[in-house]
């Protein structure tokens, strides 16, 4: 039985096989540029809430809905094809920080008309040009990978199915609001977006009826070309393939010019569309961005001419006067053809902190049998004391002895 195909995504892929789509710019720097006060993040409707409210940028989804519209709109009238909610941080794990949990369905929802009444008004006045909401999902300020206590590396601050239910919350609103994609962005954890993928699958299957159009986005820290939490852009890929995105690409953290090396990697392997943006440049000495929008659009422009990418726009640091630049340097300028056979495809991927991948001359594989509770009695008995950073020296003890794959079982009844 075949999958049903979203309508949007029909119209997407019918769009991305003609010319390389734009994406808008960044909703905090326009936001920043405005200079509000802790009054205007309040606005009215929270003049007595009970925490600082200045930063929350979502909040303004809530506060001050005309300001967001008129960021959606500047960004529409450069050029952009797809906007993003103002919903960064639209989960009650980001937004406990402002005590705003109870607001987050309403959050999300409110993010998502924003920009669908901005879309829609752009699509009348431009029937040629239709443009799309992406429901923003950021990867919030927890992670799964990594403990924050440096003196308890199995200490984690939240557990994977608090993260999938925070995700399917956000979810939830963004698509009850009219958002026409999801977008899981500015990835530094790998098991973040797994749980964030989990709520979206989980979300779909209860409504029903075909997903959404799906863009991942990663996000490599520094020129190490790794994530945070430690992974190539390879071993990325290799992970979250199994969703089957409309897109996968890079965005934040880096400049264009510092971005280039891992499009090139991803653009490789990836049999979909690709997409790329960049804050404009690095952060100076004030934390500011100084590229300018010709720069960035240079940069751009030649990641299109190389054949790199299918939609392209900005992050931190970039406005309308970035994103108009980027649309018209790549008007003439043919999108990325999707390999039919990208590298790698019909092997056995798999992927840890780097992939690994099984080719006819691969010599043998070792895999490490130990980290099993019927096969291994120091490793069932130290699961069963929850004395997990022993059981991983038994884990550790195999890669030094040569494993390649670790063979990780608990499948011991009543454990």
């Amino acid at each position: 039985m075949s999958t049903p195909c979203h309508p949007v995504l029909a119209q997407l892929v019918g769009l991305a096989d003609r010319r390389i789509l734009v994406l808008d710019g960044g909703m905090g720097t326009m936001v920043q540029r405005l200079k509000l006060s802790e009054g205007d993040f309040r606005g009215a409707s929270f003049a007595d809430h009970g925490s600082e409210l200045k930063g929350n940028m979502d909040i303004l989804c809530l506060s001050q809905p005309k300001l967001v519209t008129q960021i959606h709109d500047e960004y529409l009238s450069v050029g952009a094809d797809i906007i993003e909610t103002n919903s960064f941080s639209g989960t009650r794990v980001a937004q406990a920080d402002f005590l705003c949990e109870s607001l987050v369905y309403d959050l999300n929802v409110q993010a998502a008309r924003l920009a669908r009444a901005a879309a829609e008004r752009w699509t009348e006045k431009t029937p040629d040009k239709p443009r799309f909401v992406a429901g923003a999902i950021g990867p919030t300020n927890r992670t799964l990978s990594l403990s924050p206590d440096v003196e308890d590396p199995g200490f984690r601050a939240i557990t994977f199915d608090e993260l999938r239910d925070a995700y399917r919350e956000q979810v939830r609103g963004l698509l009850d609001g009219g958002a026409d994609i999801l977008l899981v962005e500015t990835i530094f954890d790998t098991l973040n977006a797994k749980a964030c993928l989990v709520a979206i699958e989980e979300e779909i299957a209860q409504r029903g009826g075909a997903r959404p159009p799906l863009m991942i986005s990663v996000t490599i820290t520094d020129n190490s070309g790794r994530t945070l939490s430690g992974q190539t852009v390879e071993a990325f890929w290799r992970s979250v393939e199994h969703a089957h995105p409309f897109s996968v690409g890079i965005n934040c953290a880096l400049g264009a010019e510092q971005m280039r090396p891992y499009l090139v990697e991803l653009a490789k392997i990836a049999p979909c569309y690709t997409h790329c943006y960049p804050n404009a440049g690095l952060p100076n000495a004030f934390g500011e961005y100084d590229e300018l929008p010709e720069a960035t659009a240079g940069h751009l422009s030649e990641f299109a001419q190389a054949g790199l990418a299918n939609i392209l726009g900005g992050c931190c640091g970039t406005g309308p006067e970035h994103v108009q630049a980027i649309a018209e340097a790549l008007r003439e300028i043919p999108p990325r053809e999707v390999p039919k056979e990208p590298d790698g495809s019909g092997l056995s991927n798999l992927s840890g902190l780097e992939p690994l991948t099984i080719r006819p001359e691969s010599n043998f594989i070792m895999i490490g049998e130990r980290t099993n509770v019927t096969g291994s009695r120091r490793f069932a008995r130290l699961i069963k004391e929850d004395d997990f950073t022993t059981a991983l020296e038994v884990a550790k003890q195999q890669v030094d002895g040569g494993a390649n794959i670790i063979d990780i079982n608990m499948d011991e009844g009543m454990l």
